[in-house]
């Protein structure tokens, strides 16, 4: 009788390993499959930058260090490679000089208006959002992960089958920041 006892929860336990483990597991590659979704929208944007610096040299050449900064910054994507940390940071360098990059835009109404920017503008702006839910299925499959990692008592198989946790996708400190607003050189608008 003892021993059937002992062999019972012997199964339970091996039971509740397979199960935690497995677990772990389907966590672990959602969160993986999250970040490939990321990757695929970031190689898009990517792909397309080069024509976008393209489209606005024939107008702006003289902007040449905002055109020198969007391009360093996707060199910076590219080399980043898998490493996850520093692609983040690339990203949102690269997100940064974008902004910069349609700033100076601004300043050339017959940019504005050429069609193939237009066009360039819209499909980046597609790309962003989809970036942006991206993002978020990763943070959520990343939080999922990380609360098995670390909750008890899945933290009692995380650490030896070698799970850890991930970092979130967060936003760049000038992603946060208030963008300013300036009304220069306009007659239409009273001083």
């Amino acid at each position: 009788m003892v021993l059937w006892i002992v062999l019972g929860i012997a199964a339970l336990i091996v039971v509740w390993i397979i199960g935690t483990y497995n677990g772990l597991v389907k966590l672990r590659n959602m969160a993986q499959e999250a970040w490939s979704g990321i990757d695929v929208q970031l190689k898009r944007r990517s792909d397309l930058v080069p024509n976008l610096v393209e489209t606005v040299k024939g107008y702006a050449g003289h902007e040449k260090s905002t055109l020198d900064d969007v391009t360093r910054a996707r060199t910076a994507v590219v080399d980043a490679g898998g490493d996850t940390a520093e692609r983040m940071k690339a990203e949102n360098m690269l997100t940064s000089t974008l902004r910069s990059l349609f700033a100076v835009a601004e300043a050339y109404p017959d940019l504005k208006a050429n069609t193939n920017f237009l066009q360039l503008q819209g499909e980046l702006s597609k790309i962003e959002d989809e970036i942006q839910m991206s993002r978020r299925y990763y943070n959520g499959s990343a939080r999922n992960l990380n609360n098995a990692v670390q909750q008890f008592p899945g933290m009692l198989i995380a650490g030896p089958m070698g799970f850890s946790t991930l970092p979130y996708y967060e936003a760049d400190e000038s992603e946060r920041a208030v963008p300013k607003v300036a009304f220069l050189n306009r007659p239409d608008i009273a001083k």
